[in-house]
């Protein structure tokens, strides 16, 4: 199964080395490493690592993730593995998503709720949000999950069934909405997660929890 490994960074210059180093190669063809714009040398450091780097310079998570889906188009892996630069996953846990889909799953969701997750690396206001999701999901869509965590597995023909639009916050639960709808196989799988390297860009301010979570929330009401 060849499978790639994508990760969105934005000003992740310390933290994107040790990402790379703990990926386990021998799972993985090729990692593609969005640069979104970052003015901290983020490009700089990528450019000396074993990977591909390519440059979205448009503002957004979403986007960073559908640019590096389009860097794959010419030779699609058969899963795609999306996992965050901040160094807050833990990629050498890679196998246990990849075992999932092994198994027959379309879909597998790395869960920091049903892994160990580190004191204070989840912050309350993102711990809220994520379980209010979580439950309007269940209510909306009759599918519970736990997590919406970044961390995750999905193949590469159940992937471009989705048609992924969001181009900023409402990714990853536009991802797991659209799968449910889509009648896709779903799995979750434990992980395990730390505080991250730097301030989170998404939850580390008030601003941004607010638009995070107003984005998320009007996701779930589009798809359903």
């Amino acid at each position: 199964m060849k499978a790639s490994v994508v990760i969105p960074v934005f000003n992740e210059r310390d933290s994107l080395p040790m990402v790379v180093a703990d990926i386990p190669r021998e799972e993985v063809g090729e990692v593609v490493v969005v640069d979104n714009g970052s003015t901290d040398g983020t490009d700089l450091v990528a450019q000396r690592l074993p990977v591909r780097l390519v440059r979205e310079t448009r503002k957004g998570y979403g986007r960073a993730c559908l640019a590096g889906i389009a860097a794959l188009e010419s030779s699609p892996p058969d899963v795609v593995v999306f996992l965050d630069g901040d160094y807050s996953d833990h990629p050498e846990e890679m196998p246990r998503l990849l075992e999932a889909i092994r198994a027959g799953a379309d879909m597998v969701i790395g869960s920091r709720f049903l892994g160990r997750a580190e004191p204070g690396a989840i912050l309350p206001q993102a711990r809220f949000g994520n379980r209010l999701a979580c439950f309007l999901i269940r209510v909306l869509y009759r599918h519970r999950y736990t997590d919406l965590g970044p961390f995750r597995a999905i193949r590469w023909d159940a992937l471009r069934r989705l048609g992924m639009q969001d181009t900023d916050f409402g990714w990853t639960c536009e991802m797991q909405v659209k799968a449910v709808a889509r009648g896709l196989r779903i799995g979750e799988v434990p992980v395990s997660y730390r505080r991250r390297v730097g301030v989170s860009k998404i939850t580390g301010t008030v601003a941004g929890t607010i638009r995070a979570g107003w984005k998320i929330l009007w996701t779930i009401a589009r798809y359903r």
